[in-house]
């Protein structure tokens, strides 16, 4: 297991929107219930990202915010270098989309993304908003998704990606799947925030950098993911 586990948000100052900063603090408390120590890294956006992380996470936020990190992360190089030495990634809503190759300005006109995964997104005809539930990918051994959307992103998965989970509720890609996975990198529409209410996919990711994972008690986490996936799912 690795000593000190280096937790790093990107560009809070632009993307965290949505309450997505709460996916660090859960990955806080589930690495330090099993005596894992950790340190979390803000990174502004006229900071550096550094190198030496286990964990990046980024957020959602508006269509300014987004063109701007984008921007700022392929001039920066950073987190190519991370995922390509082994780190893990969680990028969820506007930080999903600018981590493919294309994502919608404020005006529909195309952005350059990172081309970190093999997406593409634009704008859609409507606003999705509301919960999402969400069946994942049998190959990653997860239960259920559930979270809450509000984005007009389409996104299309190319080949070297795969469908994270196939939407039972909601829209997600708008293909009737949500979000991907390519690696050790995970894209999502999903905030509430994604880790509070899906706790096997904090582990997941903890698990890709530090080994395998002692249980530790989830009740708290499973009456939050019952009590959303029984609001929305048919009886």
């Amino acid at each position: 297991m690795q000593s000190e586990l280096a937790i790093v948000w990107i560009y809070p100052d632009l993307l965290s929107t949505y309450g997505d900063q709460g996916n660090a603090l859960v990955l806080e408390q589930r690495a330090r219930a099993r005596g894992i120590a950790t340190r979390t890294v803000h990174v502004r956006s006229s900071d550096p990202v550094p190198r030496d992380g286990h964990v990046y996470l980024i957020g959602g936020g508006e269509d300014r915010p987004q063109i701007l990190g984008a921007e700022r992360l392929r001039k920066d190089g950073g987190l190519h270098q991370a995922i390509d030495r082994g780190a893990a990634l969680l990028a969820v809503c506007a930080g999903y989309q600018i981590m493919g190759s294309v994502f919608g300005g404020e005006e529909g006109q195309p952005v350059p993304g990172i081309e970190l995964l093999d997406i593409s997104s634009g704008r859609g005809e409507r606003r999705s908003v509301g919960e999402l539930a969400a069946e994942v990918d049998p190959a990653l051994g997860l239960p259920m998704l559930t979270g809450f959307e509000n984005h007009m992103g389409v996104t299309r998965l190319g080949p070297g990606v795969r469908p994270l989970s196939r939407t039972l509720v909601g829209t997600g890609n708008g293909d009737g799947t949500e979000g991907c996975y390519a690696g050790r990198v995970i894209g999502t529409y999903l905030h509430g925030p994604a880790l509070a209410r899906n706790p096997a996919l904090a582990d997941l990711l903890l698990s890709w950098v530090v080994g395998p994972l002692p249980q530790i008690d989830d009740s708290w986490y499973q009456r939050l993911r019952d009590e959303r996936l029984a609001a929305v799912l048919p009886r």
